[in-house]
C-alpha cells in the first residue's frame, strides 16, 4: 500500500464521519457509509471536502481512487487522475 494511499485512509478515519468505514482495496480506497446517506449530497460536496482535507497530507500527490459505497448505490471518485485517465471518452 502507497503511503499516500494510507495516509487518506488515516486522516478519513480520524475524521471520526459517524457511521463511515474507511479501508483500503486493492489499489483504492473503499468506503461504506449507513444506508440512508445521500450519495448525491455527497458526490455534490466531495471536491471541496476532500481538498480541504488534502491540506493536512505532505506526500507527494498520486492518483487515488475513492468508492463510496451507501448499501444500495456506491460512486467512485479520481483523485489526481493520470494522463490516461484524461484521455478516455
Amino acid at each position: 500500500m502507497s503511503a499516500y494511499r494510507q495516509k487518506w485512509i488515516e486522516v478519513l478515519n480520524n475524521a471520526h464521519i459517524p457511521g463511515w468505514k474507511v479501508d483500503g482495496f486493492e489499489d483504492d480506497i473503499f468506503i461504506e457509509m449507513p444506508h440512508i446517506t445521500d450519495l448525491k449530497l455527497i458526490r455534490d460536496n466531495l471536491p471541496e471536502a476532500l481538498g480541504a482535507m488534502a491540506l493536512d497530507i505532505g506526500l507527494p500527490k498520486e492518483r487515488l481512487k475513492f468508492i463510496f459505497h451507501n448499501g444500495y448505490e456506491n460512486f467512485e471518485y479520481l483523485l489526481n487522475p493520470d494522463s490516461e485517465d484524461l484521455d478516455k471518452p
